[in-house]
């Protein structure tokens, strides 16, 4: 891609976008940025020395071409105006594309995400492979080309906001986890999201592969859309080529990998992520003893099901990246029963009546906070007792009084996390720091 002279405009100045600025500038383009956000809240603009100017229609003429961070919606009135004058309109994954040295393998998905790509890269790098993970995860793409190198991988965890403005993009190894609800409030409907999910297997080509989950049947449906080798995984049946869980033993390309008990991280969700993250590695050139022997090393992601504490025996479980219903199932999923649910946040258009009947079989009582509280409350109202909490410290605070030897105190909010914090990390750290400072009951 040449952009040496080329007009270019930036939309959205966090991480992402102050990545695109600098690659940009740094290929010779003349580049203007722009923010919702005026310029003193936004570190790391100032010291790029572009001309900014806070978001209006204005901001959009005159320019060559557009590229958006993920959290810019792509859908914005002035951004058809600019594609109708045929102004390409792309995001910063597409952006750094050319630039990207290696090999990449992309991994996408409602849920399971962030393990699954986290679990890739460890299994690459405790093989000896050449390897760096970023995308929707640490570091932007276009924070990683100059690391990037030639015979090594990229491993990229992708969201549908980064992958509706991909065109040429391309993953070597492409990943579809599962496909649920969510993020209805940007994309508007189901159809759009699954749609923009699978533009990762549009852009392959023949010698690619696409690991797809059997047993979802949007996923399956990506297979249609995608020139690479079509590789699939399954928590219930044989499928090949792929993974399978038969019974409580992992089988990779028909052959034992390793016994389900043995995976670290709990859940019915994580063996199924373990399927797909060692079909991608196999993929990659990695033997499966070295496979099985790196998943036994593998610790939980922080925010995912992460063990925090047990006081007086009442065991705290961090999920604050279950922002979907159907990452809160996966988490309630993943206990016995005894659970102290603590629900709600910024209400993302999803259905939480999903949550019934598994609540009902497994919680004490669900706790709402935040602003989702009443719509949850009535969506959920007589299968489970319902404490209106409002704040993390009041849900933990009754959780922890009302909970015997044996219970877990989950938080699994089921929404995002931008009514009461900054990200979803903020919120599992707050938690953390709630939970950390308990004190032993007498």
């Amino acid at each position: 891609m040449n952009l040496k002279g080329i007009q270019a405009l930036v939309v959205g100045m966090k991480k992402s976008g102050v990545a695109s600025a600098a690659l940009l500038a740094r290929e010779g383009a003349v580049v203007r940025a722009t923010d919702l956000k005026p310029l003193d809240e936004l570190p790391g603009v100032r010291e790029l020395n572009i001309p900014f100017a806070q978001q209006n229609p204005a901001v959009f003429q005159s320019a060559d071409i557009i590229v958006l961070s993920p959290d810019v919606p792509a859908d914005l009135a002035p951004l058809e105006a600019a594609r109708r004058r045929g102004v390409p309109v792309i995001g910063e994954v597409e952006l750094a594309a050319p630039f990207l040295k290696g090999r990449t393998i992309g991994i996408t998905g409602s849920n399971g995400k962030t393990t699954t790509t986290s679990l890739i890269g460890h299994i690459l790098r405790e093989s000896g492979v050449p390897v760096q993970v970023g995308g929707n995860i640490g570091l932007p793409v276009t924070a990683m080309l100059d690391t990037s190198r030639e015979g090594g991988w990229n491993v990229l965890e992708l969201s549908s906001f980064q992958l509706e403005t991909i065109f040429e993009f391309r993953a070597h190894i492409a990943l579809a986890l599962n496909v649920t609800q969510n993020h209805l409030d940007r994309h508007h409907t189901f159809e759009n999201y699954a749609a923009a999910k699978g533009r990762l297997f549009a852009t392959q080509r023949a010698g690619d592969y696409a690991v797809l989950n059997a047993d979802d049947a949007v996923c399956v449906a990506y297979a249609a859309r995608s020139a690479g080798a079509p590789q699939w995984f399954s928590s219930r049946r044989k499928v090949e080529p792929g993974a399978t869980l038969s019974g409580d033993q992992l089988m990779l390309d028909g052959k034992l990998l390793m016994p389900a008990g043995e995976i670290p991280i709990r859940g019915r969700h994580n063996a199924e992520n373990v399927l797909a993250a060692s079909i991608a590695a196999a993929r990659a050139g990695v033997s499966p003893a070295a496979i099985a022997a790196a998943v036994r090393s593998f610790r939980a992601v922080e925010h995912r099901l992460e063990f925090v504490r047990s006081v007086s025996g009442v065991e705290f479980y961090n999920d604050s990246k279950a922002t979907s219903v159907d990452a809160t199932l996966k988490a309630v999923d993943a206990f016995s029963g005894g659970l102290w649910v603590i629900l709600g946040g910024k209400d993302k258009g999803l259905e939480y009546t999903g949550l019934r009947a598994p609540l009902a079989a497994k919680a004490h009582a669900a706790l709402l906070i935040g602003a989702a509280a009443p719509k949850i409350a009535d969506q959920l109202q007589g299968a489970v007792p319902l404490v209106p909490a409002k704040t993390i410290e009041a849900a933990v605070a009754h959780a922890y009084a009302h909970a015997v030897p044996g219970d877990t105190v989950l938080l699994a909010p089921a929404c995002a996390s931008f009514d009461q914090f900054r990200s979803y990390e903020h919120r599992g750290q707050f938690f953390k720091q709630i939970v950390n400072q308990l004190q032993a009951k007498d």
